[in-house]
């Protein structure tokens, strides 16, 4: 329990000491116009207060994100609560501050066109593919699963279908996907956001009030599979410590922040609120069953995240607690794809220079997206996703590198990013070298080449940008 509570004042005192370093090294400017006034058009740009944007970026990069990647880590042990501290406040909040504030700064550009401009052309071409195809999946899966569960709440008829809630969601994700962000997303999602929020916070109050045996940290590795901390749990809990699937979301909210001096509460924010939450479910998971990890085992053996999610809310928070969760459960998914669809549009369209004011234009881009993740949901991509976390996690450290370079053109300190980067570096290669859907190595090479690969990589940014200049940037 102790651990458990200092692990929840360590993350706030992240966000207002290293927050502030972070906000203070990017060399923030709250007199510097933002794209929403620059560059407003009544569609994707489109001032906001910070508090409303702080409630949608947090649902945009958290759904479910941080509670079922933090259930599933919490096999682990208590060493899940090291991870998602320092995760989210060294690598995390630093990912994801940079990815919505270089947005500001480049005029809301994608997170592809900004990699573009700090790591060369060839990369923002790979990355171009990588983040649609990544929205794509996020997209997809958020529309099969919702409707699934839908399908199966006892309903008759018609309603008991899942075709029917597919093309039901499909229609909301055209609505969202097209309409001005501030019609639908601006108005449901702030609602959505505390939602969220006040379900965990709920949980965490009857944890603690509750005087529930929550496991003290420790570097035992618990799961009962036998996988490795290292890197096993970097890559489970990725939407609780560090997501790349963020940077496709924040320059959405980049596009609507009015001035920069909120890109601290909004983007460094928003994944600490995230980091709390996942702490809280990992938490949680690790001491509501019986038999503590083996009982977590069982009940995910049994139903998935989806049930201890419904078993833990039901049995801390009573019928009130079960009505979050249903409504969680369903519509945290779903809040993710949609956002996960227009980011899609939005890169599509910076990509291809395609003005999205018209309407014409946002159904140019829109509808094939759509169409194509509609096609998907046809197809068993089962073996395609497990190497969704891997992507993920892969994504965020190119993010991480051009931070980094960020920092290091304009003579700023770089390691504030570098140090993450080189981790998360180790972290992806290592994983891809010794996971079932990668190359299967032992330990024993993945583990060197991991880390040789990190070194290497280091030591080439640091030769690259060593004599790099100034790259101007313009709201």
């Amino acid at each position: 329990m102790i651990s458990f509570i200092i692990s929840l004042g360590v993350l706030v005192a992240g966000y207002c000491i290293y927050g502030a370093v972070v906000d203070k090294v990017f060399g923030v400017d709250p007199t510097r116009k933002t794209p929403a006034e620059t560059k407003a058009d009544g569609i994707d740009y489109v001032s906001l207060p910070w508090y409303k944007i702080f409630l949608i970026q947090l649902l945009n990069i958290a759904g479910l994100g941080p509670i079922f990647g933090a259930i599933m880590g919490a096999l682990f042990g208590p060493a899940a609560f090291l991870w998602i501290v320092l995760g989210t406040i060294f690598a995390g909040g630093v990912h994801d501050y940079f990815s919505g504030m270089l947005s500001v700064r480049h005029g809301g550009s994608s997170i592809s066109e900004i990699v573009g401009i700090y790591l060369g052309d060839k990369i923002r071409m790979v990355m171009r593919v990588f983040s649609v195809v990544l929205l794509l999946l996020v997209g997809t899966v958020f529309m099969y699963g919702p409707a699934g569960l839908l399908a199966n709440l006892g309903l008759t008829g018609i309603f008991a279908h899942k075709q029917f809630w597919l093309l039901i969601i499909l229609a909301y994700y055209f609505i969202a996907t097209v309409v001005p962000v501030d019609k639908v997303i601006g108005r449901l999602y702030p609602i959505f956001g505390a939602v969220l929020l006040i379900m965990a916070l709920g949980v965490g109050g009857a944890l603690i009030f509750g005087r529930m045996p929550i496991p003290e940290i420790a570097l035992k590795n618990l799961h009962p599979k036998g996988l490795s901390i290292w890197p096993m749990l970097f890559i489970t809990i990725a939407c609780g410590a560090i997501s790349g699937f963020h940077a496709t979301q924040s320059p959405i909210m980049a596009r609507c922040l009015p001035n920069e001096k909120h890109g601290r509460k909004v983007f460094y924010g928003a994944m600490i609120g995230e980091g709390i939450i996942a702490l809280i479910w990992a938490a949680a998971a690790m001491t509501f069953f019986d038999g503590g990890i083996i009982g977590l085992q069982a009940a995910i053996a049994e139903g998935g995240a989806g049930l201890v999610v419904n078993r833990v809310s039901i049995g801390l928070l009573g019928t009130v607690g079960g009505m979050l969760a249903i409504l969680g459960v369903i519509v945290c998914p779903i809040t993710s794809g949609d956002t996960a669809f227009r980011a899609a549009r939005l890169a599509i369209a910076d990509s291809m220079k395609v003005n999205q004011s018209p309407v014409k234009n946002r159904l140019l881009v829109a509808i094939p997206l759509l169409a194509v993740g509609f096609s998907l949901t046809f197809i068993d991509f089962s073996i395609i996703w497990r190497y969704f976390a891997w992507s993920n996690q892969t994504l965020a450290t190119i993010v991480l590198w051009t931070a980094a370079a960020y920092l290091a053109v304009n003579k700023r300190f770089h390691w504030l990013s570098t140090i993450p980067a080189t981790f998360m570096t180790a972290v992806v290669t290592t994983y891809i070298l010794q996971a079932p859907e990668g190359f299967r190595l032992s330990t024993s090479i993945s583990y060197p080449i991991g880390l040789i690969t990190a070194a290497v990589i280091l030591g080439l940014f640091l030769f690259k940008f060593s004599k790099k200049t100034v790259v101007k940037t313009s709201a």
